[in-house]
């Protein structure tokens, strides 16, 4: 792609993200997340293969049904109060409908059957900004409104820790895992947002800092199924030896980073008197951690069967940027003992 044209959608999807940032007005908010969208679509479609079409028409169309319902609400919202304040959103019905409405553009279960085929579609690249930035906007409004309609809250969340976690079982390739993943990780953050704001946001800065390290690890090694993953150890063995830490930290296991967030999240639970929804998010963390074994154990414990006497072609070195993953490998592994810290940041 044209480095300028890159550049100028790299800016629009920024410029997207600030509006709806910047926003109080539903309509500015509205406009913001237009912007996201039209953004990343010419990046999602530019290697003009019929999966990248077609993942890239599946976005669109589910992100402007969503931006669609959004807009309703918001007209509903000030149809019955008179108020187009993002932070007065008062009546029950609006409420519900932007919360549903939000959690499609995210990804949620039980909204979330587009997210795994538009993943599996894209280059792990653009995967990356789907997976990451893209949340930011959505979750800002989410954060914003504090729906008051906290069953709903609940099961959105427990239904995408368990589908984040069933879903992944089964699958082979990276990119669908990696998908099921984030909608389980979008769960944990939803179950503990009416509780703890300040905990959402830490999970979910925990969660992109983890996923960077996890793509940018697939990206150097050109892998996109768990088969191509064995094939890693002869061309960074320091990166397949650290891979599993980052793969477990996603799995939420001790000493890891991404220990904390659950950590913090089943007590919060816990204290609200919620201890079903704490043990039922608790076991499904498990069903994630199963795939993510799986993939530790396809990277670091197997080795691919290699009859050539020549060089195969992935055994030449990568030109990516190594120092981006360095740092994002370190986070994922080193953070936990900011925990009592950020506890203390985050006692009111």
């Amino acid at each position: 792609m044209n480095p300028y044209i890159l550049a100028i959608l790299l800016f629009g999807l920024g410029l997207g993200t600030t509006i709806t940032f910047a926003s109080s007005h539903w309509l500015l908010a509205w406009m913001g997340l237009e912007m996201n969208t039209l953004a990343i679509i010419p990046l999602m479609a530019q290697h003009h293969h019929p999966r990248a079409i077609e993942a890239t028409t599946k976005y669109f169309l589910t992100q402007a049904a969503a931006a669609a319902t959004l807009l309703f609400a918001s007209v509903t919202n000030a149809w019955l109060t008179g108020q187009w304040e993002i932070q007065q959103i008062t009546h029950p019905l609006p409420s519900t409908m932007i919360t549903l409405a939000l959690a499609l553009k995210i990804g949620l279960a039980p909204l979330h059957a587009w997210l795994p085929e538009v993943l599996q579609g894209l280059d792990l690249t653009t995967g990356l900004i789907l997976s990451t930035w893209q949340k930011l906007a959505p979750f800002a409004l989410i954060l914003q409104i504090q729906p008051s309609n906290s069953t709903l809250l609940i099961i959105l969340g427990l239904a995408s820790t368990l589908v984040g976690g069933w879903g992944g079982l089964n699958q082979t390739q990276l990119r669908k895992i990696l998908a099921y993943s984030s909608i389980a990780h979008l769960g944990w953050m939803i179950l503990v947002l009416q509780f703890s704001p300040s905990l959402t946001l830490l999970t979910l800065l925990t969660y992109f800092i983890m996923t960077f390290a996890t793509f940018l690890v697939f990206k150097l090694n050109k892998s996109t199924n768990i088969n191509t993953l064995a094939t890693s150890w002869t061309k960074a063995p320091a990166l397949t030896a650290l891979a599993p830490l980052i793969l477990l930290s996603l799995g939420g296991l001790p000493p890891l980073t991404g220990f904390m967030p659950k950590w913090l999240i089943l007590q919060e639970l816990t204290k609200q008197g919620l201890a079903p929804a704490a043990t039922l998010a608790a076991l499904s963390a498990l069903l994630s951690l199963y795939f993510y074994l799986r993939l530790s154990y396809a990277m670091s414990l197997t080795i691919s069967p290699n009859n050539l006497t020549a060089t195969a072609p992935w055994r030449f070195s990568s030109t990516q940027l190594t120092y981006p993953l360095a740092t994002s490998t370190a986070m994922t592994i080193c953070l936990l003992p900011l925990n009592p810290g950020i506890s203390a940041l985050l006692t009111p």
